[in-house]
């Protein structure tokens, strides 16, 4: 599967998608969100990748946002259907049942910071800056953001972000829960690598209980989340893995996992 704005790597267990456009950014467009959803879905199918890595070329942006070349043309109608495509690519990675790590290397802006928040976990270069700032050119987010970022930071922080559209910075997006993880902008890729290698020796089968769990349970009422709950944990503890992980703390060494 060749890509124009996509570098897609796969090491071992690790597979790393970089968005290619660094002359404007890494903005998505058309294109660029069909390469993601075609990349995606090719990781989804790849029972040997366990752990996906999402990232920017060059040191200045992770992705600055749409394309406003694409969104200055928009009618009613293509506008609709120009965000409804981006959901359900972003959708796609939320729910791609492995770990998506964004590793947030500069601007994470509009789109950007949509394609972040979509993510499992977000590791943040202590230079990146993350915002909605689609109010100055009199937008609103499209791809999600106003579900995405009050579920992450909470309501008023969230509606701050997006009235002002003012960017805030990576230590600041750590404290409200926007991050994960702060790191020096040398060490972005590093840390997310490492924490790449240490979810891909997890249970594979049991993470994807887990990230369906959560992004599920989210969207129903308490009790009927636990009850969700329960049924995937019963079907988590008919995996081979379970027994393996189970044998393997009994018998203190470290559980190797199948997937199984």
């Amino acid at each position: 599967m060749t890509f124009d704005t996509l570098v897609l790597e796969r090491d071992g267990a690790i597979a790393a998608i970089t968005i290619n456009r660094p002359k404007v950014l890494n903005a998505l467009n058309a294109q660029t969100l069909d390469e993601l959803r075609r990349a995606v879905l090719d990781l989804q199918r790849d029972a040997a990748i366990r752990v996906v890595i999402l990232t920017g070329a060059g040191e200045k942006s992770f992705v600055a946002g749409a394309d406003i070349n694409e969104l200055a043309v928009q009618t009613p109608t293509g506008g609709r259907e120009h965000a409804l495509t981006g959901q359900h690519v972003f959708d796609l990675i939320e729910n791609l049942g492995k770990p998506v790590i964004a590793a947030v290397n500069g601007y994470a802006l509009g789109g950007g910071c949509e394609l972040a928040m979509a993510c499992t976990l977000r590791i943040a270069a202590d230079t990146a800056k993350l915002g909605q700032p689609e109010i100055s050119l009199g937008l609103m987010p499209g791809y999600a953001g106003t579900q995405r970022l009050p579920r992450l930071v909470g309501k008023g922080k969230a509606m701050e972000m997006m009235l002002t559209g003012a960017p805030i910075g990576a230590d600041e997006a750590l404290r409200i829960g926007l991050v994960n993880r702060v790191v020096p902008a040398a060490e972005v890729m590093t840390e997310a690598r490492n924490l790449a290698a240490q979810l891909a020796a997890s249970a594979p089968v049991a993470m994807r209980y887990i990230i369906n769990a959560v992004n599920k349970g989210m969207e129903m009422p308490f009790a009927e989340a636990c009850q969700y709950e329960a049924t995937l944990f019963g079907l988590v503890a008919s995996t081979d893995d379970m027994r393996e992980g189970t044998k393997a703390f009994l018998e203190k060494r470290k559980a190797t996992f199948t997937g199984r």
